[in-house]
């Protein structure tokens, strides 16, 4: 039934301008989340990878969570992602206790988590934040990876509900600055400009001695 009212409300957004058919709010969803815990709005997941990752947010059940994800390609005008996602997860889980929410907007490249209290017990409010800004935003804005920043966010989340530590967010690696022996242009025509100076130098001083030296005789 939920994949029924998704059909329709893709249909019927055929039928709107194409700039406004890009755009949603939660509104627009279906009022009970997918059966199998994706929604590509987006369209950039594969097949395969969208089953992969139905198959890893199903297993978060073995957790007590009730986890989607959810890829849209543009929010309606005055919408942030942050508010979508919290407003969205209302709509399919309220008053449901143990409900996780993952949202990438591909217009912006960019994450939103969001979890009810109960999940927030486990996995606090700022490691969702950092996860959604930092884990996921990495692979996002490095060539439009989807399907990475999905599985880097959901393997930080799984590591701490598995009670490890958090690893954190990536490390940012560090441009090494190559120093080369070869000079530049502006060295090598310095050097020439101080070869031709010193040679008028020592030419100014040896010419009038020289002269000097022929006509003393």
């Amino acid at each position: 039934m939920t994949r029924v009212l998704l059909a329709l409300v893709l249909s019927l957004a055929l039928l709107v301008p194409a700039g406004s058919a890009l755009a949603v709010a939660p509104q627009d969803f279906p009022a009970q989340a997918p059966e199998n815990h994706l929604v590509d709005g987006a369209d950039v997941l594969s097949r395969a990878t969208n089953g992969e990752l139905s198959k890893r947010l199903e297993r978060l059940e073995q957790d007590h969570i009730n986890a989607n994800l959810v890829t849209l390609r543009r929010l309606d005008y005055g919408v942030d992602l942050d508010g979508f996602a919290s407003d969205l997860l209302k709509r399919w889980h309220a008053g449901d206790d143990g409900s996780l929410l993952l949202v990438v907007e591909t217009a912006t490249n960019s994450a939103a988590i969001k979890a009810d209290a109960g999940v927030q017990q486990r996995l606090p409010e700022s490691l969702l934040e950092s996860t959604a800004e930092e884990t996921m935003a990495l692979p996002l804005r490095d060539g439009d990876r989807y399907r990475q920043a999905v599985v880097d966010g959901l393997i930080r989340l799984e590591t701490v509900l598995a009670g490890g530590e958090d690893p954190g967010p990536p490390l940012l690696a560090e441009t090494q600055v190559v120093v080369s022996n070869v000079p530049t242009k502006e060295e090598t025509a310095e050097s020439k400009a101080w070869v031709w100076i010193t040679v008028l130098m020592v030419l100014g001083t040896l010419v009038p001695m020289a002269t000097w030296w022929v006509f003393s005789r």
